[in-house]
């Protein structure tokens, strides 16, 4: 596990973003723990949040020409990721959209840089693969190329109901369907890691059972 990944975790913890405890996903499921984007809701965590993206990517080795942020939080994500590689010494543009076309201005629903090239799209975390399959449509319906997707964490869990489990995962699916890399800061692995490592205190050690438990009932192989 490289400590990049690791560092986030930590971070994550600290921002109070990652959680532990008992949450119902969006699927339904009992959770053990709960990772809340939205919370990294200041100046100083975005700055921490948006360089965490920009090595992440940097280091994936994926050739990119721009960045796209699916509205609403991809719009934060991409605009600060786009800050800190330009301090990393790769400026790059970005786009990101609207949800509603406007009528006046500069129209449409695309804002920033024109569409163009081998586009990286960021996100928070897949979940149904929604947020994807629309950027995939915007960005080829303006002549560009999709080529990787860019996000926080990975939850290397199965997709689909209760009963009628997949198996692959929501990222897996993407990575199937669309042919190009999903490219996490971090997953579900690297969590696990640092519950079992020493930056871990007692207090969030003891949830490692119910994280290993979760694992094993929906985990997907990475």
């Amino acid at each position: 596990m490289s400590n990049l990944r690791q560092q986030f975790i930590e971070f994550s913890v600290n921002a109070g973003v990652l959680r532990f405890g008992e949450f119902v996903t969006k699927a339904g499921r009992l959770s053990p723990y709960f990772f809340n984007a939205g919370l990294f809701n200041d100046g100083a965590r975005l700055g921490q949040l948006a360089n965490f993206y920009a090595q992440t990517l940097l280091d994936a080795g994926v050739g990119f020409d721009m960045l796209f942020g699916p509205a609403y939080k991809g719009i934060t994500l991409a605009s600060a990721t786009a800050v800190a590689l330009a301090a990393k010494g790769r400026n790059v543009p970005f786009a990101y959209n609207r949800k509603e076309a406007k009528d006046h201005g500069e129209g449409g629903t695309i804002v920033g840089a024109k569409l163009e090239g081998r586009v990286v799209i960021i996100d928070d975390v897949i979940s149904a693969g929604t947020s994807v399959r629309e950027s995939v449509q915007m960005i080829r319906a303006q002549g560009a190329t999709p080529c990787a997707v860019l996000i926080a964490l990975d939850r290397m869990e199965k997709s689909g109901a209760e009963g009628a489990l997949s198996q692959l995962s929501a990222v897996q699916e993407v990575e199937q369907s669309y042919g190009m890399p999903v490219i996490p800061i971090a997953n579900l692995n690297d969590l696990f890691t640092y519950l079992s490592g020493p930056g871990a205190s007692a207090e969030l050690a003891q949830f490692k059972p119910a994280v290993a438990a979760y694992r094993e009932r929906y985990g997907v192989q990475g």
